[in-house]
Order: structure tokens, then sequence, then C-alpha cells
């Protein structure tokens, strides 16, 4: 999956990840898409519940060695 922006957001407990991930997204335009590289198991929920309210759209989400990684098509 292409991304256009890779944010790294691994190590910080929420809600740090979403206000990272809040500004990151509004540095792209309308379909690119974001990547995220988190570690908090709390991240999964809440991105997902973000990104439905926000208009936007989790493409896929996935985990490798403990970190978690999603990628989030900007609305």
């Amino acid at each position: 999956m292409e991304a256009v922006k890779t944010l790294d957001a691994t190590g910080l407990a929420c809600p740090m990840p979403i206000v990272k991930i809040k500004k990151a997204i509004q540095e792209l335009s309308s379909g690119d898409v974001l990547e995220i590289h988190a570690t908090d198991q709390g991240a999964k929920s809440d991105l997902a519940a973000w990104a439905k309210s926000g208009g936007h759209e989790l493409l896929k989400d996935t985990e490798e060695d403990g970190v978690l990684k999603f990628w989030i098509q900007k609305g």
C-alpha cells in the first residue's frame, strides 16, 4: 500500500497517537494515505473510531513484532 506520509507514534500512550495523527492528516490532500506505526494496544480501537468520526477510511491494519501498523485514507 502506497502511503504519502508515515507517522511514527511508537512508545506513545493514548491520546498522543491520535493528537499526532490529527496534525499529520491535516497536511495531506483528500484521498492521500497516511501510514501510522504505534505500540499502544488501545490505538487499534481509538484509531478506527477516530477515522470513522472524521470521515476518513481505515484501509488496513496489521501487527508485526509488537508494532501496530495502520493505513488511513483521508476523506
